[in-house]
């Protein structure tokens, strides 16, 4: 009997032993504890760094939600690839918000229970906007590549700037404004109309900015019309529009739209130039060749035009099978780059990953960022807004090209 107890007392030890070695899920590194006193050293390397993406992955806009994700991720596989950050590999954590508020704001919470030091995200403005308080509240550090409304970094109301928020796109007045001085100074236009989808926070925010600066240097805008999310037809709008005779249209939603727009206008004998903001990316495959010739459009990304992008594009193009990459795919790469390289200045300092000083120290690397991305150096104002300058795209002979930096 003393032998049976001995032999139940040695595996009741032994299996104690092997619960204490839990199995770790595929995909999972234990994180060390770090001191973050006065004597902390740096972590031990190894483990991982969970960044959030957030988009519309699916749905009508999913053309620019996977854009901006596909260029995110070949820049984080790209640091992965050389070692990582102090060691550790960056793990992507993605959520589909299909471009809507709410399924946004879900998504984030979820990001939060997940561990997520940071978030790259959403595409949309509405999206983005919905997700900043809440971020805002919880210190998240985070970067969009995409939503230009105004308000993602600066609530008026309340007159408070969003301090953990940034991006790397123009922000939708400095487009609107910047398509007027064009239309003034490089058209020579007088009278300009406007056709927006209502309701839409990037579509209504270039719209107001352009009228306002047509205002201020003289043009006047003969009409204003508006169209219903999901809208096809078209036509009485820009009837109205032709009766006023004006030289510019500025047309400032997404490419499908505004295809679908150009192509009507031009069935009603309307000869103005369409102009619009970087929601036309790609508008060339859903419009004939000769209804969108001499169309401009403003845009942060100009396809081929240094070394740097070439390369990107070429990268790109072998990573997803030959897919070229445009405006959103650049600006998500840019995105990338920005936060790592904040991600980099924070595990610098010896913070444990993911606590609240950690978090502090990569809002602080974005603002006094000096990041290169491909398609502009970086740095940001009072507002967190990118200081860039603007790329003007033409449509010629069914492509969109180069035109000018403006």
């Amino acid at each position: 009997m003393k032998k049976l107890i001995s032999i139940a007392l040695v595996l009741v030890l032994v299996l104690g032993a092997l619960a204490g070695c839990g199995k770790t899920e595929p995909g999972t590194t234990a994180t060390p504890s770090a001191d973050t006193g006065a004597n902390a050293t740096a972590p031990a390397a190894g483990g991982t760094i969970k960044i959030g993406l957030l988009g519309c992955y699916t749905g009508e806009y999913a053309q620019y939600g996977l854009a901006v994700q596909n260029g995110a991720l070949m820049y984080i596989d790209k640091v992965n690839a050389a070692g990582g950050i102090n060691g550790k590999q960056i793990e992507p954590i993605i959520y589909d918000d299909k471009g809507d508020p709410t399924e946004a704001v879900t998504a984030f919470n979820r990001m939060l229970d997940d561990g997520v030091t940071a978030l790259l995200g959403s595409v949309l403005s509405g999206a983005t906007m919905a997700v900043v308080p809440e971020a805002y509240a919880a210190n998240l550090p985070m970067i969009t590549a995409s939503a230009t409304a105004a308000g993602v970094t600066y609530n008026e109301d309340e007159d408070l700037v969003y301090t953990n928020m940034f991006r790397t796109c123009f922000i939708d007045p400095f487009q609107g404004e910047k398509m007027a001085q064009y239309a003034k100074d490089i058209l020579g236009a007088r009278t300009a109309a406007a056709i927006t989808e209502t309701g839409n926070d990037y579509a209504v925010g270039l719209k107001e900015a352009f009228v306002a600066k047509c205002a201020e240097l003289g043009i006047e805008v003969v009409a204003d019309e508006g169209y219903s999310k999901g809208d096809k037809d078209f036509k009485s709008q820009l009837t109205n529009i032709n009766a006023k005779g004006a030289d510019v249209i500025f047309c400032p939603n997404y490419y499908e739209d505004d295809a679908l727009i150009v192509t009507q206008a031009r069935q009603l004998g309307i000869t103005a130039t369409f102009m619009g903001g970087d929601g036309w990316a790609k508008v060339s495959e859903y419009a004939k060749a000769e209804d969108l010739e001499g169309s401009v459009y403003c845009s942060a990304y100009a396809p081929g035009s240094t070394p740097e992008i070439k390369q990107f594009e070429t990268d790109y193009a072998a990573k997803y099978n030959g897919e070229v990459p445009g405006m959103f795919a650049a600006l998500g790469y840019d995105a990338a780059i920005v936060l790592l390289d904040a991600i980099k200045a924070a595990e610098s300092k010896g913070l444990e990953t993911g606590s609240d000083e950690y978090k502090a120290a990569v809002i602080d690397g974005m603002k006094n960022t000096s990041s290169v991305g491909i398609t502009s150096a970086y740095s940001y104002d009072e507002f967190n807004n990118p200081i860039k300058s603007a790329v003007i795209i033409k449509l010629e002979g069914g492509k969109e090209v180069f035109s000018q930096m403006f």
